[in-house]
Parts: C-alpha cells; structure tokens; sequence
C-alpha cells in the first residue's frame, strides 16, 4: 500500500466554522492565512486499482483515518474566501472517481453502473475530464430540497467543483481554490451544480477573480465546460444534458450563496439522529462531534476490513475511443 502526503488548511477542533465574512481582505492576506494554517492529509490506497475494489482512504499526518466528505472542514479559515476542494479526477483522465457516500468514511472510488466500472467518453476535441474535478466538503445537495431558481431537486452529493488551474492534481488531494462562478446543471432531472475554482497556487490564481475573468485569461474554457456537460453521456445512448438559465454561468456571489446553503443542508444532515432509508451514510472519525461519529480504532478497523493494494489492472482500450457529434 502506499502513502501519498498533501496539504490542507488546518482543521478546527470546532465543528462548524464561524460565520463571520470578511470579503474585503485582499488575496495576498488570505494567502498569508492560508501559509499560516497548513497541516498534511495523507492517502492510503486499498484494492488494485482499476477495479470494483479499489478504494482511496484519507488521513491526517498522524495516522487518524477520516472522511473526506465529513471532516475536512469547507473553509480554509474563519474568512470564508477560500474552500477546500478533494479532488476525484485529475484532468485528462477518464475514470470516473468519487466520494463515496454511501460507504463508512467515505473513501474515494470508481463508480459502477450495470457492474461495469464507469469511464468517461473522449468527445473530440476533448480527452477526459478536461480540469481537476472533484467536490467540496460540508457540502450537499439535499434531494428533497426543491431549488427555488431551477425547480429540481439536488443530486444527493456534495456540490461538485471544476478546478481549471494549470496543474494537474491526483485523487485524493486536498487543495484550496477560490470560487469564481457556477453552471447549473439539471441531470436526469436532478439539480446539479458545478462550481468553477481555480487552485490558489496556480499562476493564474492572482487574475482570476470572477467568472468575466476566466473570459478574459482563459478565452474558450466556459464553452468547452459547457460543451463537456451537455455532451459527456451522450455515448452512453442518453440524450443531451440540459442547464437551467440557459446554460450561462453565474457569478461569485451567486456561487457562495449556492454553496452556503448546500453547507447548510451538509450540517442538518449530519446532525439527524439516524438516516432514512437508503441515504448516505454519516459516519465520521472522531475528530467531529455528530452522532455518528466513530472512534480511531472503529475507522481502522474499516480500512483493515478493505482488500488489500495491489498492482492495477488493464484498462480496456475503448476508453482511449474518439467520439465524434455534429455542432
């Protein structure tokens, strides 16, 4: 098994962060912050990858297992101007990875449908995801919440992030970004919101403020994201992706604001005391206060239970397909 080391903000012994907001500190001091406040997470793979029983495990620098959906917290610090972002797919990649939320601790794998390891189509020019894709944590899209500006409900997952820096990140790390704006996507029928980030460490980082920006230094990237959605399960045989406000991206604010109250819904979920049904499931280290909370030698005890690492396994080569559709 191996290990691999990654930075994060470091994480408060409370369990929500204040809500004070400070937007008019410049970046230069929130990046101070963000040098002041830095702790390692680790990874730990389990399984072979490439296979329904790989799984990618997240802990601190001292050993302690936790869940990447549940205790790493949203904001970098009490400014809320900077996220945490767990990356599920470094860029030009096609396997489809996510926090798995329906599992104790949430470990990071491949989705399946019909028992068949899922990848995502190459849809010329497009090779696989085309930025570091992932989510932000403390977040959810809660699917009985009906969404008062595209008339869906949420997806059941945490609020999905596109970060579109220069540098191409690996599964499982933590990275924080600053929020530019979001796409509103409605797939199958299901509000699913993608917000565009960029890494504060890219060189970038410092022109890109807003979503007129990313216009301005990135000319093309907001119609190959949009393009990407619309068309990415059409080789599936499923019909185009549709967006709610006709498929224009909205501003910052609006993105804080959507990701406000996905955090919201994130902090009702886990303070239930028990879940319903087929819901996701709320365990957590015990870093965090909640009721389903776990102790260390619980959170051991699952990654123990989780198969052994071992080499990968070969990929088909229809995942490196072209797929080619009119305009």
């Amino acid at each position: 098994m191996r290990s691999v080391i990654y930075t994060a903000a470091k994480f408060s012994a409370a369990f929500f962060c204040s809500q004070s907001s400070r937007k008019s500190k410049s970046f230069i001091s929130v990046a101070s912050i963000h040098l002041r406040k830095m702790v390692h997470y680790l990874t730990e793979q389990r399984g072979r990858p490439n296979s329904t029983d790989y799984r990618i495990y997240l802990k601190t620098s001292d050993g302690k297992y936790i869940s990447p959906f549940h205790d790493i917290p949203l904001y970098v610090a009490d400014e809320q101007i900077l996220f945490n972002m767990v990356v599920e797919v470094p860029r030009w990649s096609n396997a489809k990875m996510e926090i798995a939320t329906k599992e104790p601790l949430n470990p990071i794998k491949q989705d399946v449908k019909k028992g068949k390891l899922r990848y995502v189509a190459n849809i010329f020019p497009h090779k696989g995801y085309i930025w570091n894709y992932g989510a932000l944590p403390q977040t959810w899209e809660d699917p009985n919440h009906n969404d008062k500006e595209t008339m869906c409900c949420g997806d059941n997952d945490p609020i999905d992030v596109c970060e579109i820096g220069s540098k191409v990140c690996v599964t499982g790390q933590v990275i924080q970004v600053k929020v530019l704006g979001i796409l509103a996507l409605i797939d199958e029928g299901e509000t699913d919101w993608k917000v565009i980030a960029i890494n504060i460490e890219d060189p970038d980082a410092s022109s890109l403020n807003s979503i007129e920006d990313v216009r301005k230094v990135k000319p093309g990237h907001l119609e190959a994201t949009v393009d990407w959605f619309k068309k990415y399960k059409v080789p599936d045989g499923k019909p185009e992706n549709q967006f709610a406000f006709n498929g224009q991206f909205k501003d910052k604010d609006f993105a804080v604001e959507v990701i406000k109250s996905t955090h919201g819904y994130w902090k009702a979920l886990v303070m239930r005391k028990k879940m319903k049904g087929d819901e996701i499931v709320c365990q957590n280290s015990s870093l965090c206060d909640t009721p389903f909370k776990c102790s260390d030698a619980e959170a051991s005890a699952v990654v123990q239970a989780a198969a052994e690492y071992g080499e990968p396994l070969p990929v088909s080569s229809e995942v490196d397909k072209w797929h080619f559709f009119a305009k």
